[in-house]
């Protein structure tokens, strides 16, 4: 599914017109699918009431068509006109089903909006949509209208805002905010999702994202670079696995990671690599890892390596974990690794050609992870040396360092920051957090729709690292390896969030939840 710009989004309009879609049978197509989702929402609409902000064009068109359907089903509808110009063809309409209409004129002190908001089952916010633009902020009528709407959330937490489009107010290219837009439950996104939902600070209004069809033709969204994660998508590039299958058939991984200071890491991401599927799990780790990994996970082979003093891998262990590397269909490289020196000039040595080009690097793919990634930040030029295909896996601050950017640039531009690193240094790049963005180096990005607090906690990021590792031992691409490992670690935290909430979630409370997380994908 693509992501679209505001005038993505228009032009795609154009081309249903040109394709002989009329624009009104878009609107209608539109209200009707989201009257149905919000029949769904309520469990039925018959004696639900329902207020609806009206705004002067399209956006409102489909409020009032939607509100149409659901008064024929039975809603109690109110039509709140938060302006004097209106869509009269769909007005007309509503008002032949004698639903109650507000007129923001007879209303100034919003007292009857207020009213009405705070008996509702539902407000529907179909005022400005994509319309808004950078015309901030929002004044008069339907400003006054939303901070009365806002006023009753505050009051009333359980009151649920579904937006048509984009909350009103929040800006469908960049995602800034008026500080008159309302927080939805639901946004219902119409024929293709609109970047500005995936950036803060307007992803954190949006609520849930939900893309309606509004009968746009097939193929008319060739070209479009941003796509939106989803189970069709990750389904079809999930490796297959053969009844005939035996180990040797879905691919060896080689997991370089650990240090006497972080045990775990290395066996959450072995753990995580077989939950995903892959055949034979090896962790190359420092000697003091060793004793301890061997009875975490019984299941991984071993491969303990020569450390410092200080517990880490250092040069001395490059020419096995080398021959290692050579022999593995994929590896994951850094998880706990640590930040000594030694460290660094292990994963020199190990990764990047010498610059007299004497000594070539492996060429097996690598998910570069946690202390792989703080090393290259330190190390100048980096992607010049590096033969081997390649998924890094920066947080924020991880890409802060590789970047030099400040941690707020990232957050702030990241799809930009993502798309610029993956074409300099040719490797694909996850940049992880909330809607995690993955970029190829050929300028396709997909952004996951999950954001999940359970998810902040230690540990994480080494299942993921290791879910992706085991995808590219098992033959998928990193591009796809990387889509679908993010896809598959959100989809089981969303499970596990339904159960455990918001925090408290274990990074290894996770690993039992990705074989069925795959398993549903492969069933779509």
């Amino acid at each position: 599914m693509k992501i679209v710009t505001c005038a993505q989004m228009r032009q795609l309009e154009e081309r249903a017109v040109a394709a002989g879609v009329p624009l009104d049978t878009l609107m209608e197509s539109a209200g009707l699918a989201v009257a149905r989702r919000i029949v769904r929402l309520l469990d039925g609409v018959r004696g639900k009431r329902v207020v609806v902000l009206v705004g002067p064009g399209n956006n409102g068109g489909d409020g009032m068509v939607a509100a149409r359907y659901l008064a024929d089903w039975g809603a109690l509808i109110t039509l709140y006109m938060t302006s004097g110009r209106r869509r009269e063809d769909k007005f007309e309409e509503c008002r032949s089903r004698q639903v109650r209409v507000v007129e923001a004129a007879d209303d100034p002190e919003q007292m009857q909006l207020a009213s009405y908001a705070a008996l509702a089952d539902l407000v529907v916010d179909a005022v400005l949509g994509i319309g808004a633009g950078d015309a901030r902020p929002l004044g008069g009528s339907i400003g006054a209208a939303l901070t009365a709407v806002g006023d009753v959330q505050r009051r009333q937490p359980a009151l649920r805002v579904v937006a048509i489009d984009v909350p009103t107010g929040l800006n469908a290219d960049s995602g800034a905010c008026d500080d008159a837009c309302i927080e939805a439950a639901i946004t219902l996104t119409l024929g293709a999702p609109k970047i500005g939902l995936f950036r803060f600070p307007g992803a954190r209004v949006a609520g849930k994202i939900e893309a309606i069809s509004i009968g746009l033709p097939d193929g008319i969204d060739g070209g479009l670079a941003i796509d939106l994660a989803d189970d069709a998508s990750v389904s079809a590039v999930l490796p297959a696995r053969r009844i005939d299958a035996h180990k040797g058939s879905h691919g060896s991984l080689l997991v370089v990671a650990g240090s006497r200071s972080f045990v775990g890491a290395p066996v959450l991401t072995a753990a995580a690599a077989y939950r995903a599927g892959a055949g034979l799990v090896t962790l190359a780790a420092p000697e003091t890892v060793y004793r301890i990994a061997a009875t975490g996970l019984l299941e991984q082979v071993h491969l303990p390596l020569p450390e410092t003093e200080r517990g880490n891998l250092g040069p001395t262990a490059v020419g096995t974990t080398r021959a290692a590397l050579e022999a593995a269909t994929a590896a994951v490289v850094g998880p706990g690794l640590g930040s000594d020196e030694s460290v660094r000039l292990f994963l020199e040595s190990l990764l990047l050609s010498d610059p007299d080009s004497r000594g070539a690097a492996p060429e097996t793919p690598i998910v570069l992870d946690a202390d792989a990634l703080n090393a290259l930040a330190v190390t100048y030029g980096w992607w010049k040396r590096m033969r081997a295909p390649a998924v890094l896996t920066p947080h924020p601050g991880e890409m802060a360092r590789l970047t030099g950017r400040a941690i707020s640039d990232v957050q702030d531009f990241r799809i930009e920051t993502a798309s610029e690193a993956a074409s300099t240094w040719g490797q694909v790049v996850v940049l992880k957090g909330a809607l995690t963005v993955i970029a190829s180096p050929d300028g396709r990005v997909t952004i996951s729709p999950f954001s999940n607090p359970a998810l902040s906690t230690a540990g994480t990021g080494d299942v993921l690292a290791g879910i992706i590792g085991a995808l590219m031992a098992q033959g998928a691409g990193p591009y796809d390896a990387a889509v679908a490992g993010v896809y598959v670690h959100a989809k089981a935290a969303e499970t596990l969030r339904g159960r455990l909430g918001d925090g408290g979630m274990l990074a290894s409370d996770l690993l039992l939840e990705v074989p069925p997380a795959m398993q549903a994908l492969r069933s779509t």
